[in-house]
């Protein structure tokens, strides 16, 4: 069984910056797509940001321009750079990965931006 851990979630003042880790137990490199999702409390889970092995990217209108998502095999970490945060990426945050065959998902780091 492949374990997905998400960490670096916190809270932070609006504007303010994190970088969420997922850590991958098996090689990251097998798993050609990858990404997050939020939820917050009373809504549906959305995507965030997901990222290929080719290198596409791809982010929700609402994140562009202020997140970044990026894989770095070597590690077998995705990591999610989230800057200019506002009070409405609260969430908790879910890491997946993606082969052929098989799709894992993290229990979630949670995020909360507030003043």
């Amino acid at each position: 069984q492949v374990q997905v851990v998400e960490s670096g979630g916190g809270l932070v003042h609006p504007g303010g910056s994190l970088r969420l880790s997922c850590t991958v137990s098996d090689r990251l490199s097998r798993f050609y797509y990858s990404g997050w999702h939020r939820q917050s409390p009373g809504n549906q889970r959305t995507l965030v940001a997901t990222a290929g092995t080719g290198g596409f990217t791809n982010y929700a209108n609402s994140v562009k321009g202020r997140f970044t998502i990026s894989r770095d095999n070597a590690k077998n970490t995705v990591y999610l750079e989230m800057n200019s945060l506002q009070p409405e990426d609260t969430a908790l945050y879910y890491c997946f990965v993606r082969s052929a065959t098989e799709e894992y998902w993290g229990q979630g780091t949670q995020v909360t931006v507030s003043s």
